[in-house]
């Protein structure tokens, strides 16, 4: 028989059957949208929460302190060793000191990061609004908490004028001193975070003389390179890390997650492919007489099976694309929900639910296997089957 007569008999039942052919790919559907839901959950997370985590520079920086008995302290000199090592694009030393500062004639409490504007990036740090501090000038960047804790409207303090102090430890006696840097501050931009911290760069406190680094951000030409330079850092007696390895870890962490979505999924899919193949056992005790009447008129055992396994193959891959439709309608739906009431309580919008290309490009093939699967039972019955007997059944 022809490949176009085998394929019009397969879909006949599409026709003949209308009623029991939709629930049965509806139930397939249902199975591939909980997949497509629970899974596209997980990516959506995952992408969300490193978002929040790092930046592309972050990934290929290292972060080096001198926290073992005997390591060298972090100076000017330690910074030019870090620098000359192959494969180190940039050095930023990172003093945290306690600080002070004042708005409007309220003073707050805070910690205060002095580094070179390049550690925004080097430290994943994202911006709420207004830019990062320059490399020279007056400028400050102060998180949202503090802007919170002021009571202020984050995107309203940016031009403000405010006076600074820090809090410097004295090498001689390891007392605190404060200082108040000569002119006032203007607030450039608010970072995204719930700490009170203030960002200043070395150059606007000159006539304040710092202690010895407290860390180092030590930014590597590109990752492949960073454990070369993390082992000769730590052949100095330093100690690095590196948000790499924290996102390599969380990636592991999602992979077991998305794995345990994935199989309440394939449960429901189960169920569903039970029932594809029951639809398909149906067909066949239904059509026994008209398999009877093809053999007769010179079928082949081989174009009856593939008859019913094209049947079940289309149901199956028009149930992936029904799944793959209300999982994608599911998830946005929980997606906008989400987002409104995360509006109305003051919080921020993220996409919780992320579909890869490939990975629905591998559910329509799955769903299509699954039908294939189930037809292959009663294709390889229906080949099977006596013409005689067939002809004879009622």
């Amino acid at each position: 028989m022809l490949f176009s007569d085998l394929l019009k008999l397969s879909l006949r039942m599409f026709k003949a059957r209308t009623l029991r052919t939709f629930l049965t790919i509806l139930g397939m559907g249902v199975g591939i949208a909980a997949i497509v839901f629970l899974v596209s959950f997980g990516y959506g997370l995952q992408e969300t929460l490193l978002q929040k985590i790092t930046t592309s520079d972050a990934l290929s920086t290292l972060d080096v302190t001198s926290e073992k008995n005997g390591a060298p302290v972090l100076s000017e000199e330690t910074s030019q060793t870090l620098a000359a090592i192959s494969g180190v694009e940039a050095v930023i030393p990172v003093n945290q000191l306690r600080g002070q500062m004042n708005v409007e004639g309220i003073t707050l409490d805070s910690g205060a990061v002095v580094a070179a504007p390049k550690y925004f990036g080097l430290a994943g740090i994202k911006m709420a609004s207004g830019t990062v501090i320059s490399e020279t000038g007056q400028d400050v960047v102060i998180t949202s908490g503090i802007a919170k804790a002021f009571g202020k409207d984050p995107a309203a303090l940016i031009g403000t004028n405010i006076t600074l102090s820090l809090f410097v430890t004295q090498v001689a006696g390891g007392l605190e001193k404060q200082f108040s840097p000569s002119g006032g501050f203007g607030i450039v931009g608010i970072a995204e975070s719930d700490e009170n911290l203030f960002y200043i760069t070395p150059s606007s406190i000159s006539d304040i003389a710092l202690p010895p680094a407290t860390a180092i951000k030590v930014k590597a030409a590109s990752t492949a390179v960073l454990p070369g330079i993390s082992a000769e850092i730590q052949a100095l007696q330093l100690t690095t890390s590196s948000i790499s390895e924290t996102v390599d870890q969380a990636n592991k962490v999602f992979q077991a997650i998305q794995l345990l979505l994935m199989s309440f999924g394939v449960i429901a899919l189960i169920v569903s492919a039970i029932g594809m193949f029951n639809t398909m056992t149906i067909t066949l005790l239904e059509r026994t007489e008209e398999i009877g009447i093809m053999k007769s008129i010179g079928a082949s055992p081989g174009s009856v099976s593939l008859m019913f396994i094209m049947e079940a193959t289309l149901m199956g891959l028009l149930g992936s694309v029904m799944g793959i439709t209300l999982g994608l309608i599911g998830g946005q739906s929980v997606n906008i929900i989400f987002n409104l009431v995360a509006s109305n309580f003051g919080g921020q919008k993220a996409n919780l639910f992320l579909s890869p290309i490939w990975f629905l490009s591998a559910i329509i093939f799955f769903g299509a296997f699954v039908g294939f699967l189930t037809g292959i039972i009663p294709a390889t019955k229906a080949a099977k089957t006596d013409a005689l007997e067939a002809l004879r059944y009622k």
